[in-house]
């Protein structure tokens, strides 16, 4: 999994007490995400092997508005730019001078970034969730219903109602973890911040799937 497919974080210290709370989870999550309309901040992206070996890094920023709009930025340690409209997800690499362009999929375990640009009844309706509470961190677990996903499992940590961590774990134990820092949630973003000019001279690639 690169950070082409995905974009994600660390896990959160084991050191203090961890209070399992199963049955909010869901209803819990819900009441965190529903007021959240923008979302803007820096991210450091770490994957992991199923032992813990780091194999990638990369950070940049992201804006994500709902309904269906996310734009991140990867600035190191190689540019790249991956923008929603709403309809089309454009992923550009502008050392190979090439763009590829698909229809945006709406199933939030398909498409990561709709976790919080997406609908709130989609997420709990796609994933069964669970919430443990950990000093101050609150950290949600969820599990895909569906056979047909991306991932495992995915983590979302919160610090003060502020998303702070995402953990997305693949079949193979592979994790991929973002870092959220500098966060600015429901700040005004320009819809021009989600719309993708294709630059001159690059080749455009059109997946059908």
């Amino acid at each position: 999994m690169t950070v082409k497919k995905t974009l994600a974080a660390l896990a959160v210290s084991a050191l203090l007490p961890v209070t399992a709370l199963a049955s909010d989870g869901a209803e819990r999550l819900t009441r965190m995400l529903e007021p959240l309309q923008t979302y803007e901040a820096n991210f450091a992206q770490r994957i992991l092997d199923g032992s813990g070996e780091r194999l990638q890094e990369a950070s940049g920023q992201m804006w994500l508005s709902r309904p269906g709009k996310f734009r991140w930025e990867v600035a190191a340690p190689y540019q790249q730019v991956v923008v929603s409209d709403g309809a089309d997800v454009y992923l550009y690499d502008p050392d190979l001078e090439q763009v590829t362009v698909q229809a945006l999929d709406h199933r939030v375990t398909h498409t990561p970034a709709l976790l919080l640009s997406g609908s709130v009844g989609d997420l709990t309706d796609s994933y069964a969730v669970s919430r443990r509470q950990q000093g101050s961190a609150e950290t949600f677990t969820l599990v895909p219903k569906a056979a047909d996903t991306l991932f495992e499992e995915l983590e979302m940590t919160f610090r003060g109602e502020r998303l702070s961590v995402l953990m997305m774990t693949d079949s193979t134990g592979q994790r991929t973890a973002i870092e959220f820092r500098d966060v600015q949630m429901n700040a005004f973003i320009d819809d021009s911040r989600f719309a993708f000019e294709i630059p001159e001279g690059t080749d455009v690639i059109r997946d059908t799937h």
